[in-house]
């Protein structure tokens, strides 16, 4: 299973400006009891950080929104040339329209 946690805050200036809602995403990869979220840092610096319970439920406090998706990773999924952290996402959900440009978008095609 695939959690995408949609945020509404963020410290980077082009987000402020293009996104409206939602602007950061983050797929959680949940394998049996251990659940890892990959945030996006930077072009070429993805994060993994393992999460619990206990800390998604703080991120919900803090004005996270989560989707669960009944999916697990593709067999060809990378983190090379990853520019976004819509097209992290993207890629871990295997989707491939180009229309989908900031969270909102993916929240919608999502929903």
């Amino acid at each position: 299973m695939i959690i995408i946690a949609f945020s509404r805050k963020t410290s980077k200036l082009i987000p402020r400006i293009f996104c409206k809602k939602y602007r950061h995403v983050a797929p959680i990869v949940v394998d049996g009891d251990e659940m890892i979220m990959l945030q996006f840092v930077c072009a070429k610096n993805i994060a993994p950080i393992k999460l619990r319970m206990r800390d998604i439920k703080i991120l919900a406090q803090h004005g996270w929104d989560f989707i669960y998706v009944p999916c697990a990773l593709p067999h060809d999924f990378s983190l090379r040339k990853v520019r976004t952290c819509v097209e992290l996402t993207k890629r871990a959900l295997d989707i491939h329209d180009r229309k989908i440009l900031t969270p909102f978008a993916l929240y919608k095609k999502i929903r």
